[in-house]
């Protein structure tokens, strides 16, 4: 059984992995940077999904939409594989009513997940050019007004890093604990449909 996951989820896949014994489990990641690139990734997903033999192994695309514009859903029905569900990963961690409560309160609102808590200088700053254009910080974060961290795990040094994220934006702080959310509840789903289906 197969999860062809985004980078961003590997650590947290790898957790719910472990903590529920999933030996059948293989987890193969593409990289994290097509966050900022969602147009590449549905042919990032297409090339993966053409490599595996379907005939002797299940898939789940550890994907929301991400950003795709419906074109990554286009590419797993050809294939006949299911995603997670949601646009993005904020969703699905913090839950479709939570984060349509969220966005609707201050639309201005940029995300960080525990991921993006640890690699925001790389994946924010240097990946945007932020470190060596600082005059584009206000070209791309002039409309913010807060960062909310949606967090999967209890851990003072990424609330730390999400805080010194907001005051480097000039934008409000807020966390939420969200957990795993909608990522637990999707693969718990994909592995008991894997008990059933026949060898």
């Amino acid at each position: 059984m197969l999860i062809i996951a985004c980078g961003a989820l590997a650590r947290e896949i790898t957790a719910l992995a472990r903590a529920n014994a999933w030996a059948q489990v293989r987890v193969e990641c593409l990289p994290a940077e097509l966050h900022n690139h969602p147009e590449r990734i549905p042919e990032a997903v297409r090339r993966k999904l053409e490599q595996v033999d379907r005939t002797r192994e299940r898939v789940f695309v550890a994907y929301a939409d991400c950003g795709t514009g419906g074109r990554l859903d286009q590419v797993l029905e050809a294939h006949g594989v299911q995603r997670l569900a949601g646009a993005h990963c904020y969703e699905f961690y913090a839950g479709s009513q939570v984060f349509a409560e969220l966005a609707e309160a201050e639309p201005g609102t940029f995300y960080l997940t525990d991921f993006l808590a640890r690699h925001f200088e790389r994946l924010v700053v240097a990946e945007l050019g932020l470190d060596r254009h600082p005059q584009l910080e206000a070209l791309y974060f002039g409309n913010y007004r807060r960062l909310v961290y949606l967090a999967q795990h209890e851990d003072p040094q990424l609330v730390e890093r999400a805080r010194h994220a907001a005051a480097r934006l000039g934008l409000a702080f807020e966390q939420r604990f969200c957990g795993y959310g909608g990522l637990k509840t999707a693969l718990v789903r994909f592995i008991d449909g894997e008990r059933a289906w026949p060898n």
